[in-house]
């Protein structure tokens, strides 16, 4: 009777200690989703190189499309660069292994052989769950009109 009393007793610490384990999915993308925000101002190849997919495709707002090497590979030369980046209105949906994601972008930049400049945009982001990390697999900008 001790033993299925301990059996009990252990099975219910298990099942405790798994729901406290439990994913927060919605958190995990907001973080991964910040993190890049954060690559995205450092140019870290290494930190974007982590936070994207291999079948990454980057839509920006004037129609080019760049997949994973060249969309890095913008970012840390300096030909797209954000001084600041701000987000506002985001909202994440989750379902299962991927996650949609979309706010307001606003940065101010200065592009490699431009003038520093201010960007509005809507911005839609697609994360994937690849290896246990999420993943950015696509994102698509689009301009806000000028007010």
């Amino acid at each position: 009777m001790k033993k299925i009393i301990f059996l009990c007793f252990l099975l219910s610490a298990l099942a405790f200690h798994s729901q406290s384990q439990q994913r927060n999915p919605e958190a995990e993308v907001a973080q991964a989703a910040e993190s890049f925000r954060q690559a995205m101002l450092q140019a870290n190849q290494a930190s974007l190189q982590a936070l994207t997919s291999e079948k990454l495709s980057y839509g920006h707002s004037s129609g080019l499309v760049e997949d994973q090497s060249t969309c890095i590979a913008t970012i840390v030369s300096g030909r797209s660069k954000f001084l600041t980046i701000n987000i506002t209105d985001q909202t994440i949906d989750v379902a299962g292994e991927a996650a949609i994601v979309r706010h307001t972008f606003q940065a101010d930049t200065h592009d490699l052989g431009k003038e520093p400049g201010t960007v509005s945009l809507k911005i839609l982001q697609v994360w994937h769950l690849e290896g246990g990390k999420w993943k950015l697999l696509a994102r698509q900008a689009v301009k806000l009109p000028k007010t």
